[in-house]
């Protein structure tokens, strides 16, 4: 994996709290990145294992906005992500 600035300011967002799920527009916020920066990222750590991801289960039309997709380390992307950064 290649650790380009990007790369690394995801990865510095998800060691925050390594247990943590973020999703998408948190990546945003947290790393001033835009969204179409952040979900080649994601897609890639993803490819690689570093990190796993689940769809949120809401019902759309009750709370009013699309689902959203959380992402969190997985225990081998820990070691990974340490060990890169």
């Amino acid at each position: 994996m290649r650790l380009t600035l990007q790369v690394q300011l995801v990865l510095r967002a998800l060691l925050d709290d390594p247990d943590r799920e973020l999703y998408g527009l948190e990546f945003v916020d947290g790393t001033g990145l835009p969204p179409g920066t952040i979900y080649p990222i994601l897609a890639r750590l993803e490819g690689a294992g570093w990190i796993e991801s689940r769809w949120e289960e809401v019902d759309q039309h009750e709370v009013g906005r699309p689902r959203r997709r959380y992402y969190r380390l997985t225990p081998d992307g820990v070691a990974q992500a340490r060990d890169g950064l």
